[in-house]
């Protein structure tokens, strides 16, 4: 067997000396997350089986139902866990969607700094997708979206809680308004923001939201859709067995459901501390980034969630400068993680109209509930070390 799948060490965390602070890509495990997904490995049972042992894998799966939607306000029964935030996205994105009484969507409208997943729109066609723009500060425009809405029917519209690049937050609850007066439909990506700011999807007006277990330090690989009271025609994607109420086929992720619902438990009581720990930490970083002339950092006039520092400087490249950080044992992201490894324009900048020169040197840096004061102060000490040469090029 290859070294790499026996050597547990490879798995345990970040490495010894190293900084992480690429959380938005994925959070660290949890411990409480770590210790109920391992318990629920050695649970025997099919969750669909009706003896002892399936009946004892079917309890922990609800009761790991109960805590994901008691955290966002949900009902249970409306919960649908699935791989991920990626799958759940694309069952959210449903053309035939409505609201009790309301007539089903045939269209779908995305705000321009969406998540790939959500960009690609679904089960939508491409001739019925509209692109909402955002302004310069990376809000979605509440008039552009108006007039989206406006036109050629109910439309089911996709927009994200709060940007996973910038971090900037949208203004939901407004949106909700203009799209429920509109007879439409509101999808909210919430992945980004669970975890870091409180999440109710009545508050929020959503019609359904998406998560996703390992963004707040839960296992990677499974996610969840929830779907508000009164929501219909939802198409399932896979199809086969009847799990998840029918809305979800395939036998569910025990384990990985038991990590989301320990995870889930462990950041709502801890998110308010963690919350206010990572503002000071953002601020700290970047009083010390602006030290140097010319940096930027995205989205900074709006409100954010707490863990998030987009930034440039102009003249840097964005690869030179990842590769440059990971050298000095710090691990951090130009964006996105979703593209396969690879170092990308942003498509979040480019919608909000930012330079293609200044766009290529963006570098995202995100904390989490492990991150400290002493690695944010190294990490500055890496970037008066390195932002000359990597600016200089």
């Amino acid at each position: 067997m290859p070294d790499i799948l026996v050597n547990s060490e490879r798995f345990a965390g970040v490495s010894r000396g190293r900084i992480y602070l690429d959380w938005n890509a994925t959070a660290l495990l949890r411990p409480e997350a770590r210790v109920a997904t391992a318990s629920a490995l050695e649970t025997v049972g099919n969750p669909s089986s009706v003896h002892e042992e399936g009946r004892a894998a079917r309890s922990v799966v609800e009761c790991a139902r109960s805590i994901v939607a008691k955290a966002v306000g949900a009902q249970a029964r409306n919960v649908i866990f699935t791989s991920g935030g990626t799958e759940a996205n694309a069952l959210a994105l449903s053309p035939g969607l409505h609201r009790q009484g309301g007539a089903p969507v045939e269209r779908l409208i995305v705000s321009t700094i969406e998540h790939p997943s959500v960009l690609a729109g679904g089960r939508f066609s491409s001739d019925v997708i509209t692109q909402a723009p955002v302004t310069r500060e990376g809000v979605v425009d509440l008039d552009a979206l108006r007039l989206a809405l406006n036109s050629n029917g109910p439309a089911l519209v996709s927009i994200m809680l709060a940007n996973n690049e910038t971090g900037a937050i949208q203004p939901i609850a407004e949106v909700a308004a203009l799209i429920h007066a509109a007879g439409s439909v509101l999808h909210v990506d919430a992945i980004q923001a669970f975890g870091k700011i409180p999440v109710d999807l009545n508050a929020l007006g959503a019609d359904c939201i998406t998560l996703s277990a390992h963004k707040l330090g839960g296992p990677k690989g499974v996610g969840a859709l929830l779907l508000a009271d009164g929501v219909q025609g939802l198409s399932s994607l896979v199809r086969g067995g009847g799990q998840e109420q029918g809305r979800r086929a395939g036998t569910e992720n025990v384990a990985g459901i038991v990590g989301f619902g320990a995870a889930t438990d462990a950041a709502m009581r801890a998110m308010t501390e963690d919350s206010e720990r990572m503002l000071r930490l953002r601020s700290r970083l970047e009083a010390g980034l602006k030290a140097t002339p010319g940096v930027v950092i995205f989205g900074e006039s709006v409100p954010r969630i707490p863990n998030t520092t987009l930034f440039a400087a102009p003249g840097m490249k964005a690869e030179t400068a990842v590769i440059a950080f990971d050298l000095e044992g710090i691990a951090l992201s130009s964006g996105s993680a979703c593209s396969s490894g690879k170092v990308q324009p942003s498509h979040v900048l480019a919608a909000m109209n930012v330079p293609h020169n200044v766009a290529a040197g963006a570098l995202r840096l995100s904390t989490g509930w492990q991150t400290s004061e002493a690695e944010i102060d190294r990490t500055l000490e890496a970037w008066r070390k390195l932002s000359g040469v990597l600016v200089r090029g």
